[in-house]
């Protein structure tokens, strides 16, 4: 049973405790449903609102293997055994079921009896005071008390913060023996046994209540949290004292060795292995982030997946690797984890075009970077500075684009330090700048009383879902002047700007009062109105009565586009990968706007594509289905939420049943026919993995179906043809063909036109000191014409200098020198001074150059400079 591959620990250990009854949960995202998370650093961190009563658990025992990342030891990843930033941890879970000792025989069963690891060689650790752990271990179990330790709260200790959850761990180690550290007389816990005792289980016995006064209350229902480095458990099982060569990573790293032309030397060369390790380890960690829909970023965890990625590039650079490698990878990683993972297998496409991408774009900059970070390294060093300018690092990231973490490993590497905080400083300097150079305006209704005014009137009621006018009272009011006033009322019908659809307009009516509502906002479930007043602006006081209504037409047209976003989303999906990620949106009256994850432009199939599914869902016809529900309720139906989103307790789901649901608080159509047609505009990209299309739905785009119908008749009435059938289109190729025909006839009758007019001028030749010289002036002729002349006249004339200028409303130059003349007369020079006659510029070769200005009437003045300063030159 020691030959047990990772994926059979995996699988093993699911099958063991859903043979204790425990219910088998999939991995959950490496993107938390946790605001406090950037990203999934425990196989707990699902489970964690349960820990923390938040929650009722919806079982009360449960199994996983979940997939991590972690960055907080970035450095030591690959400098040790077993740091890893991408790691799985297999975990049993108990929600007010079993406890300690259930927990403690079903983990020695498992890893003694399953794994058949030596209980010889185990180790336990509990809490200084956990008497009853201490007690289980070694009366029930029959662990010697030799071999338990106990340590304090620094090794075996759980908390979720200063109060709340908390309770005592347990721990299983296994001694890898005196070769690791020590002597026959160490134990856990001594110094200078850290590689020698190596922890592979833990137990967390969730069982106090910590008070805000430092005490601890018994738990009413206590939890058991179990956590199994698989990597470590895998190590241990297949004799292994690293964890980079088990099964689950070691082909990566025989992988990277092939394409870096290196070799993996246990040992011998630690610079290599380091090299390798690392690499492997990252790709990993970029391969199920990917996945998992993060897109490299400047920010949050879009910038961890870029760092790691680029620090992966660099390891392949430092192993003399010049070629783009790492997305060659992505099959070894996913061959690996596929079975575990079936996600892996049909993101793969998308993964690996991903890491190409960023990994092309940043390896010019690494190369760059690497030899402008070693040049000033080398001239700190030469100067006898032991610390690298916070400067030199700034203007790296900032003008380079080389992170700030690559330079700090450079230097290590080079024995030169930086300091971190002028580093930052540097970077405060630069936002300051920012600040100060741009206006900030601050929004209307964004002032301090907001929360004192919720604190007394609570949020506003909005009706606007089932009502497009309504009665409502005054309960604040701010003239701003000229007119425009700030006013919340009690209840509205008018949507907020939020969530990318845009505000409501319409009216206020009121006695001898009237007012145009131009602007809606939200803070807080506030609604605030900006209102341009017609009249009764000064009757305007809290408490007063108002007609409130908004526009209809305006609100009918946004809701057609509001639901066709969500159409949209999902046709997105279905065409391009279920990678694609809402990435932002604007639904206006007149059009929308989406933003979407996606790596490459989409073809024009795909786009038509797209617009034949989105159709499809209109002309279906079918009702909208809008219920509001819990967040786990909306869960359990499948709907998509958007990463980043902030929701309530309470949620809106939008349901186009058959197609798509979605959380969503904008207004929506009743029927998909409501729609109409869609249409989209254009398809383009504004960042790096994301793409924009902008699209029409309803009479905007029968409109503009009209203008495109109009635009084919007046091009068939131009072209003498029928606008439908293909006749147009084969007309318009003839058309083509015809014209280039005709340019190529028009062509070589203007070179015939060339070579006669230079014969012509060679009648106009004179020299300027014994130097044959050409000078001529034109009307109306191209600036390839001229060239021509040029190139003809040197052949004819062999020695000697061409200056020609032509009036065509603004002026052309165009100079020729011969190259035994070159010496004397530089054609770039020459056309720059006589161009600026002309108020132009230009240049070129010493042999041939042109220039333009903006005054053709300065054409002869320009050529008569030009012979002067032959004069001079020659």
């Amino acid at each position: 049973m020691n030959n047990l591959t990772g994926n059979e620990i995996r699988r093993k250990f699911i099958e063991f405790f859903e043979g204790k009854q425990h219910k088998h949960y999939e991995s959950a995202s490496l993107i938390p449903d946790d605001p406090t998370l950037l990203l999934t650093v425990a196989g707990m961190v699902p489970f964690k609102p349960y820990f923390l009563g938040q929650k009722e658990a919806p079982t009360p025992r449960v199994v996983t293997h979940q997939k991590c990342i972690r960055t907080n030891d970035l450095e030591n990843v690959g400098r040790t055994a077993r740091h890893h930033t991408f790691f799985e941890m297999l975990g049993n879970f108990s929600f007010g079921d079993y406890f300690k000792e259930e927990a403690i025989a079903w983990s020695w069963e498992f890893i003694t009896e399953v794994l058949k690891l030596d209980p010889e060689k185990l180790w336990i650790s509990v809490f200084t005071t956990d008497d009853e752990a201490e007690e289980i271990w070694n009366k029930k179990i029959g662990v010697p008390m030799e071999r338990l330790v106990r340590l304090g709260e620094d090794d075996n200790w759980w908390s979720a913060g200063p109060v709340g959850s908390c309770g005592p761990c347990s721990e299983i180690h296994v001694d890898l023996g005196v070769e690791y550290g020590g002597d026959e007389n160490s134990k856990l816990g001594d110094e200078g046994t850290d590689d020698r005792f190596i922890e592979i289980w833990n137990l967390v016995f969730t069982e106090y209540n910590r008070m805000e006064d430092g005490s601890l209350e018994p738990l009413p229902k206590k939890n058991i949290d179990t956590g199994a480095g698989l990597e470590r458990v895998a190590a241990m099982v297949q004799k292994k004292a690293n964890n980079f060569e088990t099964d689950l990573i070691f082909p990566i790293i025989e992988k990277a060795g092939e394409l870096t032309n290196s070799e993996y030397t246990f040992g011998k060369d630690d610079k290599i292995d380091f090299s390798l390790k690392v690499i492997a380890d990252h790709i990993r960690a970029i391969t199920f982030m990917i996945s998992d829909g993060i897109l490299p970023s400047n920010e949050g965890r879009g910038y961890v997946l870029r760092r790691i990625l680029r620090r992966a590039v660099r390891h392949g650079r430092l192993l003399g690797n010049k070629e783009n490698f790492l997305y060659k990878l992505v099959d070894t990683v996913i061959e690996l984890m596929g079975e575990a993972y079936p996600e892996l297998v049909k993101n793969k496409d998308h993964v690996v075009k991903m890491v190409r991408i960023e990994e092309e774009k940043f390896s010019a900059t690494l190369d760059q970077g690497m030899i402008i970070a070693l040049d000033e390294i080398k001239k700190a060093k030469s100067e006898n500075k032991t610390e690298l300018d916070a400067g030199v690092v700034f203007k790296l990231y900032d003008t380079f684009g080389f992170p700030y973490e690559l330079t700090e490993e450079i230097c290590e590497e080079e024995g030169v330090t930086i300091s971190h905080d002028d580093y930052l400083a540097k970077m405060e300097e630069q936002r300051e700048r920012a600040r100060s150079s741009r206006e900030v305006v601050k929004e209307a209704g964004q002032d301090s009383f907001i929360e004192e005014f919720f604190d007394k009137h609570g949020k506003t009621d909005f009706v606007g879902y089932e009502v497009f006018e309504t009665k409502a009272k005054i309960l604040h009011v701010k003239d701003n002047n000229e007119g425009n006033y700030t006013i919340i009322f009690d209840k509205t019908p008018f949507y907020a700007e939020s969530g990318g659809q845009s505000t409501d307009t319409g009216k206020i009516i009121g006695e001898e009062i009237f007012g145009a509502v131009t602007s809606v906002r939200k803070q807080k479930d506030i609604f605030i109105h900006t209102v341009k007043m017609a009249e009764g602006g000064n009757k305007l006081k809290k408490g007063l009565e108002l007609e409130l209504s908004i526009n209809k037409h305006r609100r009918v047209e946004i809701k057609r586009n509001h639901t066709a976003t969500h159409i949209l989303h999902k046709a997105l999906k279905e065409v391009l990968g279920d990678h694609v990620q809402q990435a932002g949106s604007l639904v206006s009256q007149d059009r929308l706007r989406f933003d979407f994850t996606h790596y490459e432009a989409a073809t024009r199939d795909q786009i038509k594509e797209v617009e034949k599914i989105v159709n499809e869902q209109i002309f279906r016809n079918v009702p909208l289905s809008i219920e509001e529900l819990t967040m786990d309720e909306a869960k359990e139906k499948g709907a998509t939420m958007l990463f980043g989103d902030k929701y309530g307790s309470k949620v809106r789901v939008v349901e186009i049943p058959g197609f798509s649901m979605e959380l969503c608080g904008g207004t929506h159509v009743e029927r998909t026919g409501e729609i109409g047609l869609f249409n989209i505009l254009t398809e383009t990209g504004i960042a790096a993995g994301v793409r924009r299309i902008e699209a029409t739905t309803g009479f905007t785009s029968y409109k503009i179906v009209n203008e495109m119908e109009d635009g084919i008749f007046e091009l068939a009435k131009i072209l003498k043809s029928e606008p439908y059938h293909g006749n147009l289109i084969a007309k318009a190729n003839k058309v083509v063909e015809d014209l280039k025909a005709a340019n190529k006839e028009v062509e070589a009758l203007k070179s015939k036109l060339a070579g006669y007019e230079a014969h012509s001028l060679f009648d106009n030749v004179e020299e300027i000191n014994g130097v044959k010289v050409l000078v001529s002036a034109f009307k109306d002729k191209e600036a390839g014409g001229l060239r021509e002349i040029v190139d003809k006249a040197k052949d004819k004339l062999g020695s000697c200098v061409v200056i020609l200028g032509t009036d065509n409303g603004k002026a052309v130059f165009a100079v020729g020198v011969t190259k035994d003349l070159m010496g004397k007369v530089k054609a770039g020079d020459l056309v720059r001074e006589i161009a600026k006659i002309a108020d132009g510029n230009g240049g070129g070769r010493p042999d041939f150059a042109q220039a333009g200005g903006k005054n053709g009437n300065k054409v002869p003045e320009a050529l008569k400079v030009a012979r002067t300063i032959l004069g001079e030159k020659l």
